[in-house]
């Protein structure tokens, strides 16, 4: 379906089917990047974080987001929610630390998709790495000049590519049950912070992110019914997506201790040969091309939404003249990727869930203050439960946030507060221009 925006350029929208793949893709991707999380929680805690998070992290931020994509399907999503229930500086605090967190992930993705290449490759070193990085950032930002229709069938083809073996994976390990996957529930000697709070974070990261495809709200067929299905079909599927396949290692693969960044590799050799072991990581590889082409799809919308309210430049609201798409927020925030692609995910993810925190207290607080304030908008999907079901998506996410940002190191402690306070900075200097 297309549409024709301001500009008279004609805009191809994205259904359902495309809109459960991107949003997959930007949430999920595959179960990639959780292994870590074996060795310092322990497998049986792993396994319960992975099935009991959900409950008290983006179910409740899902409900949210459902709820208030009917009522204000706009471009900007959550940022302008935000504004509308606290005014113009949450507003764009909400903006703000959502595309600045970006800049912390997305060149980490490309820099990952280059690393998994090397070992294929082994002479991709130095100027060659960064080339590649830089390559596939381009040519992910081109599509996503072309629209969330090709952004969508992208991300379609990815994941299927991705879930082929992953699925193979899960039937063979299934079948060659050798160990208890729950032993031990924690790993023996080692500090209780480590154990339960570095496991959080990165269940919270995992779980991130179902509110961000409401920037692109202006960019969906039919908003209000299509993103709680979206949302209905996308959060038991990522559920799946993480636990299946480490309990099918853990229960076949064994070897806990040797879980580290990469392992699913090493557990599907193990499971099922040199072959499937060679597909896996080709698949861990095309997964943060995936990451990559829905992080671009989200997060430009933001800079474009911000400058059409008067935060940032006037020219980011530029939209290319025949695929209705913001293209200089698009190529702006790919820009920043590649200067940032020189960088790896290590410590990143740790301010980086600092950022996404506060969006999302943000976002389910907005929803708490628009259902007293804007009580008159046309709601059509609510938050089941009435009163009890509005606190229960409220301070679920509350909660976890405040547990998993004190549960902080030193790191993640001193780069998320100067993160997080770059953002009244920032916005004191845009005041003080337009004033």
């Amino acid at each position: 379906m297309t549409s024709t925006n301001g500009n008279g350029a004609a805009l191809r929208k994205a259904g359902l089917f495309y809109l459960v793949f991107v949003m997959f893709s930007y949430t999920t991707g595959g179960p990639f990047g959780l292994e870590d999380m074996v060795t310092t929680s322990g497998p049986g805690l792993t396994l319960i974080y992975l099935l009991a998070l959900p409950f008290f992290w983006c179910i409740p931020v899902s409900l949210v987001s459902a709820e208030l994509t009917t009522a204000m399907p706009v471009e900007g999503g959550f940022y302008r929610w935000t504004r509308a229930a606290f005014g113009d500086f949450w507003g764009f605090l909400a903006g703000w630390w959502n595309w600045s967190a970006s800049f912390l992930l997305g060149g980490a993705y490309a820099v990952l998709f280059t690393d998994y290449l090397v070992y294929y490759f082994p002479g991709i070193t130095g100027w060659k790495h960064y080339l590649v990085s830089l390559a596939l950032i381009a040519a992910i930002t081109w599509i996503n000049v072309r629209g969330i229709q090709m952004v969508g069938q992208v991300a379609t083809g990815l994941e299927i590519f991705i879930f082929v073996p992953v699925a193979t994976m899960i039937v063979m390990g299934l079948f060659r049950w050798h160990h208890n996957p729950f032993v031990p529930l924690i790993p023996p000697h080692q500090p209780t912070f480590k154990i339960f709070g570095v496991g959080l974070a990165l269940g919270l990261w995992l779980y991130s992110g179902y509110e961000q495809l409401s920037t692109v709200a202006e960019e969906v067929e039919n908003p209000q019914r299509a993103y709680p299905r979206a949302l209905a079909l996308v959060v038991p599927l990522s559920i799946a997506a993480y636990f299946l396949p480490t309990l099918a290692g853990l229960a076949s693969a064994g070897n806990w201790r040797q879980w580290h960044t990469g392992f699913f590799s090493d557990a599907a050799k193990l499971i099922g040969g040199p072959w499937l072991g060679t597909w896996m990581t080709l698949a861990a590889m095309v997964g943060n091309v995936a990451l990559l082409n829905s992080t671009v799809l989200t997060t430009t919308r933001m800079p474009f939404a911000m400058a059409e309210d008067g935060y940032l430049s006037s020219a980011l609201t530029h939209k290319h003249s025949r695929y209705g798409t913001p293209w200089l927020a698009i190529v702006v925030s790919a820009a920043i990727y590649a200067l940032l692609a020189w960088q790896s995910l290590a410590q990143l993810i740790s301010v980086y869930i600092w950022l996404r925190s506060a969006t999302t207290v943000l976002t389910v607080l907005s929803a708490w203050k628009l259902r007293h304030t804007r009580a008159d908008m046309p709601r059509a999907f609510v938050i089941p439960g009435g009163q009890m079901g509005l606190v229960y998506v409220v301070v679920a996410p509350v909660v976890m946030a405040m547990v998993a940002l004190l549960g902080s190191d030193r790191f993640a402690l001193a780069g998320g507060t100067i993160a997080l306070v770059l953002g009244p900075l920032v916005y004191r200097m845009v005041a003080s221009r337009s004033s």
